[in-house]
């Protein structure tokens, strides 16, 4: 594997991609949360997807092993494992590609699922943010938005939004000896949006424009 696209990107961005047998050795460390579909992983300078796409296969197989003999709870539940796979990425190409590359892994595990795809394209747009985790602000200078999604079973995923900025100041707020210690978590970090339950297939319609709303 080529570990740089190029010297400039290298000076302009530190741009060093990190060599697969590093990659598995690091998410070994870590095995047991890799290996659950509902934990959930953010790449802040995710690439081309280095991490995020062993990390979605070593899910998916946990998915295999788990659900393997339903088609209902295979399909429902390998849409989670992606769903819980976050990146942001600051070069526009690296995250056409991190996407590219995530719905592949996700169209060989299901494959000839065109409703499955077409909701993996959309949740994949909202999880890996083209912008600048530094900052935390997309490429709009927008705040980065990270959308958790929960699966209420039966088909239907939860969706609500929320703001990196701020849940990244979780720790800091409960802290021991912290002003806030005592407040508990859904007194301060509160969604920005949130949605009424949605299916797989209204997700999938959500590509073509038929987007649920927010309440």
């Amino acid at each position: 594997m080529n570990l740089i696209k190029s010297k400039k990107r290298v000076a302009d961005h530190g741009e060093v991609f990190t060599p697969p047998w590093l990659v598995e050795a690091m998410l070994d460390l870590v095995k047991g949360e890799t290996e659950r579909i509902d934990a959930r992983f953010l790449e802040p300078a995710c690439g081309s997807g280095n991490f995020l796409v062993p990390i979605l296969q070593r899910k998916l197989a946990a998915v295999e092993l788990k659900y393997g003999k339903s088609d209902f709870e295979r399909r429902h539940h390998a849409l989670l494992g992606l769903m819980c796979c976050y990146g942001v990425e600051l070069l526009a190409d690296n995250i056409e590609e991190c996407r590219a590359n995530m719905l592949e892994v996700l169209s060989d595990f299901l494959p000839g699922d065109e409703e499955a795809f077409r909701a993996a394209m959309f949740v994949l747009s909202l999880n890996l943010v083209h912008g600048d985790a530094m900052t935390m602000r997309d490429t709009n200078g927008a705040p980065i938005s990270v959308v958790e999604w929960g699966y209420l079973g039966k088909g239907k995923y939860q969706r609500r939004d929320f703001r990196l900025d701020v849940l990244t100041g979780m720790a800091s707020f409960s802290a021991e000896g912290s002003l806030f210690a005592g407040l508990g978590k859904h007194e301060i970090f509160t969604p920005t949006s949130s949605y009424p339950p949605m299916s797989l297939r209204d997700l999938a319609g959500t590509v073509s424009g038929n987007s649920g709303g927010a309440v």
